[in-house]
């Protein structure tokens, strides 16, 4: 019997875990749509929360491209009827890969059809390949399609590709891959006012623990209350002064307001230069007014919208 509700009986399922919804996650759930319109099914997509590499080792934090209600939210956009999502623990991954297909995906979901990357695996210790899956939907009555890899420069679209990228200040490289600037949600903190005193006021964003972005300088776009403002952001451990925690602290341009407390989006454009230790707080205001223009000048060449967060998620 199925757990779903009327609007998702018998839905065509894209399947996978999603982290970043990038372009190859999005060809898979295209797949799901075209199967479905032409089965006269809903389409939705099956993940899996918390990640599963959080699970089978949680002591290696995770730098998650979109965290649960962010991948809910690009989710959202990519023109699904609904989104499904399963717990994720020891006891779902020790599931048999044929009881996976039997007892989850017919008995309770009653799949229409299938779509999967051409990676995805499933099942106790793995054992649900996409040759498996496209055998057990021949046995069991629905169609699997296996989408083939997206490529960039010829290697395949991965989260780990962008997570790498991320990491080396290639948010360009990052973007291509995703479809969109990567974004960060998260609430703003109180600092120290040391930006202020500078004449440079920051909203204050501590981010995730697993977060492996490069230490620097990025243009960047927030999301405040559904109005878009660019701004200047710096990300790290602020060696003129403390050597403190990462933060990613914004400027945000012509703005004015109490934001502390609130959540807001920040989506970066453009890696402006790496973090540095400067000689003088002169020297460091100077850099500031630089950095401030170099921002608005790349900021300048990017159509509005995209706004993250534009779209209501599932």
């Amino acid at each position: 019997m199925s757990a779903l509700p009327p609007s998702l009986a018998r839905p065509v399922l894209a399947i996978g875990n999603f982290d970043g919804v990038h372009r190859g996650h999005r060809a898979v759930i295209d797949a799901a749509r075209r199967m479905a319109a032409g089965l006269g099914r809903p389409a939705a997509a099956l993940t899996f929360e918390p990640h599963p590499r959080s699970v089978f080792q949680p002591h290696v934090p995770l730098f998650r491209l979109t965290p649960g209600a962010q991948k809910l939210a690009e989710l959202g956009r990519a023109g699904l009827d609904g989104a499904i999502v399963m717990g994720f623990d020891s006891a779902l991954a020790a599931i048999p890969a044929d009881a996976f297909v039997a007892e989850i995906l017919v008995a309770r979901f009653g799949v229409a059809g299938v779509a999967v990357g051409f990676d995805f695996h499933f099942g106790r210790a793995r054992a649900g390949s996409p040759a498996f899956l496209r055998e057990a939907g021949e046995r069991l009555g629905f169609p699997v399609e296996v989408v083939e890899p997206t490529l960039d420069e010829g290697d395949p679209v991965s989260s780990t590709a962008i997570r790498n990228a991320l990491a080396a200040g290639q948010v360009g490289h990052a973007a291509h891959m995703l479809g969109r600037a990567w974004s960060v949600r998260a609430q703003v903190i109180h600092g120290d006012k040391r930006g202020r005193v500078l004449g440079f006021p920051t909203a204050n964003l501590a981010l995730p623990p697993g977060t492996q972005l490069a230490f620097g300088i990025y243009a960047v776009r927030a999301l405040i209350e559904g109005r878009p403002v660019d701004g200047v952001a710096s990300y790290g451990r602020r060696p003129t002064f403390d050597n403190g925690a990462p933060l990613l602290e914004v400027h945000l341009f012509d703005f004015s307001g109490d934001i502390y407390g609130h959540e807001i989006e920040v989506a970066l454009h453009n890696y402006l230069r790496p973090e540095l230790k400067f000689s003088s707080i002169d020297a460091l205001v100077a850099q500031m007014q630089t950095d401030s223009a170099m921002a608005r000048a790349a900021l300048a060449k990017v159509d509005l919208p995209p706004q993250p967060g534009a779209s209501a998620p599932l």
